[in-house]
């Protein structure tokens, strides 16, 4: 099963949470269990904050990118399309809300929920669990609106010259 995120087009799977192209990145993969989506993600040693705990930028990056990975998810399933079908939903962030509720640990497997609460043409907003050995430590809400063509067209150019490059 692909992960909402390998269908981005290839200009835009660069962002350092949930590129695929970016190979330094966490690579965070979201997928629909229901109407809710999950990811899940391993945080590294250097990824922390004080000694035992995530840093809170590793934390809200995850949120954050599995709030407009859901976000283009919901878009294709509110139009009744297959995911990767043109013209292709990428979203980014325009609002990002993070409450760190206790701290979490560095080590055990994060699991993040989102739920998605509304879809209103070129904007989605979901609500964002993250939880760590059963317990919700941060909760976020991700406001995501589409990719605008300007965007995606400087990031299509910027793309293409790169290739030419290599």
């Amino acid at each position: 099963m692909k992960a909402f995120q390998d269908y981005y087009p290839d200009e835009l799977s660069y962002c350092y949470g949930c590129g695929r192209l970016n190979k330094e990145g966490h690579q965070l993969k979201s997928y629909w269990d229901g109407e809710t989506s999950v990811a899940r993600f391993v945080p590294k040693p250097y990824h922390t904050a004080l000694p035992g705990f995530v840093s809170g930028g590793i934390l809200a990056s995850l949120i954050d990118c599995h709030g407009t990975g859901t976000a283009a998810a919901a878009a294709y399933r509110t139009e009744n399309r297959e995911p990767g079908s043109l013209p292709a939903h990428r979203f980014v962030t325009a609002s990002l809300k993070v409450d760190y509720l206790r701290p979490t640990p560095l080590g055990p497997e994060l699991v993040l929920h989102g739920m998605v609460r509304s879809v209103a043409g070129r904007k989605v907003v979901v609500d964002v669990e993250l939880t760590a050995e059963g317990q919700t430590t941060v909760h976020g809400e991700v406001v995501a609106v589409e990719v605008p063509d300007h965007l995606h067209q400087k990031a299509k150019d910027a793309h293409a010259e790169q290739t030419a490059r290599r």
